[in-house]
């Protein structure tokens, strides 16, 4: 049997048992697919566990200061759950319709094709999730070594190095099983969710003890200017993005039809609730300056009121991040392993491990790019550089749903929305889109090249026939994997590279 890693790119040197072997793999793969392991509750998890991020404990403060008061920032939140609700109702639509991973991804290239597509895919390989990414690794360490250095800032190095192993450490659960995975998405979550109830429990027994001074004018002050509602429910809005993380692996789950739609119906009232109701606990403790001037609401709040328990809400922020990048991982591989089988990333990132049924190529890739991503020192900056392409592209996916309406009308819909769902959601996309380029022109126009910047990369890398594409770019789509594929792995779907490579001689065959 040959060594797990060995290349055998000369088909003589093969030993009869190896070539029955590879024999074997090339007709295994031919039905090779990741199974469904997601069950209903996984699902519930994932979306909760990654709407729910560190930002409710950390700085809910951009809807208050926005909206100058109390009574208008607890209605922006409920106007953004309301509206997030919409969005995830028409995902509801997409993926029990468009059976695939990947998310807006997966519904972009169906409906608009695969430039557009490969511009989304581009977006997020380049800047959306490396970034996300490493700044929740990052917000997990500070919270990880708060204990040890209380009154100063901690060192730059620990907190990187912490950042690097809870990445690698996450990105190894995932490539072991996909069960680890959801395992401990559902530990982390079970727990930053028991955390919140307490937060809302001391709340609701300061409102029961008449302790509600703070709430006793609630809209006193609040902002009249069409611009900073905008912003308020902006940053509402942001707080709420997650709800589309089953989607990138819809073909992971036990009866997509079934439960995709449940999970969703179950987890945006819990987060809304839980968002509505924390918030509530916030300003009846602290009055707005406290608000708007700490760095991490949740700790003032546990140094106000939880005494000697206090220590309990940084070791709850710290899993809260942990759950909320797992998520992200999950999703993010799921998205570039998608792309790859579409022949958009090198196809080496389709691979799936053969007895673990894992996309570990894809996490590894997933992996790499955000241990990369911490060495930028103001890596936070990067997030401003994103959010205009990223409501661009959820907008765009939904565009999509009314699109695919019109030009495939005759195909299955197990859940079929009425169509003012999606027109309101797009035309409220609309206004995500301008509100960064009119707050905030610069980082935007950036972000706005960044994209661009994928269009000679998909000329060179998917527009071009194979056999013109340059050699480096064949080279990273896979050179000769199709001959010396490592054991244990195997291609979901062959590309067109194949042929070209054969045809030039490139590498002897595969089977």
């Amino acid at each position: 049997m040959p060594a797990p890693w060995q290349i055998c790119c000369d088909k003589k040197s093969r030993t009869k048992n190896a070539k029955a072997e590879m024999d074997n793999m090339a007709e295994t793969s031919e039905k090779m697919q990741m199974k469904k392991e997601i069950t209903l509750l996984n699902g519930v998890s994932l979306i909760v566990g990654n709407m729910i991020g560190s930002g409710i404990f950390v700085s809910p403060r951009g809807v208050l200061m926005y909206s100058a008061s109390y009574g208008l920032s607890l209605v922006i939140w409920a106007l953004g759950g309301i509206f997030s609700l919409f969005g995830a109702l028409c995902y509801v639509e997409l993926g029990t319709s468009i059976l695939k991973s990947g998310g807006s991804y997966a519904y972009i290239l169906e409906a608009f094709g695969a430039f557009v597509a490969f511009i989304r895919l581009w977006s997020s390989l380049l800047i959306i999730e490396p970034t996300t990414q490493a700044v929740i690794a990052i917000t997990f360490a500070n919270y990880i070594v708060q204990p040890i250095f209380p009154h100063c800032e901690p060192p730059y190095d620990a907190v990187r190095l912490i950042a690097a192993a809870c990445i690698c450490s996450l990105t190894f659960i995932n490539c072991v099983n996909v069960k680890w995975g959801t395992r401990v998405q559902d530990i982390f979550t079970y727990a930053k969710v028991m955390a919140l109830i307490l937060v809302i429990s001391v709340g609701l027994y300061k409102i029961g003890k008449g302790e509600t001074e703070n709430l006793r004018a609630p809209f006193e002050g609040s902002a009249t200017s069409p611009g900073m509602i905008a912003l308020a429910l902006y940053s509402a809005l942001f707080s709420y993005s997650g709800w589309d993380t089953l989607n990138y692996v819809t073909e992971e789950m036990q009866n997509p039809e079934r439960n995709l739609p449940l999970s969703i119906a179950i987890s945006m009232p819990i987060v809304a609730i839980i968002y509505l109701l924390t918030n509530i606990a916030y300003y009846v403790v602290l009055d707005m300056s406290a608000l708007l001037t700490s760095d991490a609401v949740a700790v003032t709040f546990g140094g106000e009121t939880l005494s000697h328990a206090k220590w309990i809400i940084p070791i709850v922020v710290a899993m809260s991040c942990y759950s909320g990048l797992n998520s992200s991982i999950i999703a993010a591989s799921r998205l570039f392993y998608v792309g790859a089988r579409e022949g958009h990333l090198p196809v080496s990132l389709s691979l799936i491990h053969i007895k673990r049924f894992t996309p570990v190529p894809a996490l590894l890739f997933n992996g790499l790019m955000t241990l990369l991503y911490l060495l930028v020192e103001d890596v936070f900056l990067l997030i401003n550089y994103y959010c205009f392409n990223y409501w661009l592209f959820v907008g765009l996916s939904i565009a999509g749903l009314i699109y695919l309406r019109y030009t495939q009308p005759h195909r299955p819909r197990p859940v079929k929305l009425s169509l003012f769902f999606p027109i309101v959601y797009c035309l409220c996309s609309l206004f995500l889109v301008i509100v960064p380029l009119y707050s905030d022109t610069i980082n935007s126009l950036i972000g706005v090249g960044i994209a661009l910047s994928g269009i000679p990369a998909y000329y060179l890398g998917v527009h071009l026939p194979a056999e013109k594409r340059p050699k480096c770019l064949l080279w990273l789509s896979g050179g000769c994997l199709k001959s010396s594929l490592p054991a244990g792995f195997s291609l979901v779907e062959e590309t067109e590279m194949w042929t070209a490579l054969e045809a030039s001689g490139g590498c002897s065959t595969w089977r």
